[in-house]
């Protein structure tokens, strides 16, 4: 089993950043999957971004260019910059063993849905 813990969500205005961090412990690989996906209430979960060990982050289209994932042993952050008031939604952590590899390219951070273990979440609020 494996522990999730997110940290560093907030409220921030359009244009700016803030960082989100997870913290997996128990049972944790170096070479597990990371990522974040996101909810807003009422609306479809959405894969962010996903990282693993050997493979190169994948992120979804809404976040190219502004969002950097990256991951050190068993913390994964994820550096949200030039934020939109669309980016609010709750930010959850995930992992998993294996499913960020074996994946067509453009479809590994939609998997982050899939993960096997996931985090409370954080709130991450941007006003206009």
């Amino acid at each position: 089993q494996v522990q999730l813990v997110e940290s560093g969500g907030g409220s921030v205005q359009a244009g700016g950043s803030l960082r989100v961090s997870c913290v997996a412990s128990g049972n944790v690989y170096s070479t597990d999957c990371m990522g974040w996906f996101r909810q807003v209430p009422g609306k479809e979960r959405e894969g962010v971004a996903v990282i693993g060990s050997n493979d190169g982050p994948e992120y979804a289209d809404f976040v190219v260019g502004r969002f950097n994932i990256s991951k050190d042993k068993n913390i994964v952050h994820l550096e949200m910059n030039s934020l939109k008031p669309e980016d609010t939604a709750m930010y959850y952590c995930a992992a998993d063993r294996n499913l960020c590899r074996g994946c067509r390219l453009g479809t590994c951070v939609r998997r982050a849905l899939r993960y096997s273990w996931r985090g409370q979440g954080t709130q991450v609020t941007v006003s206009s």
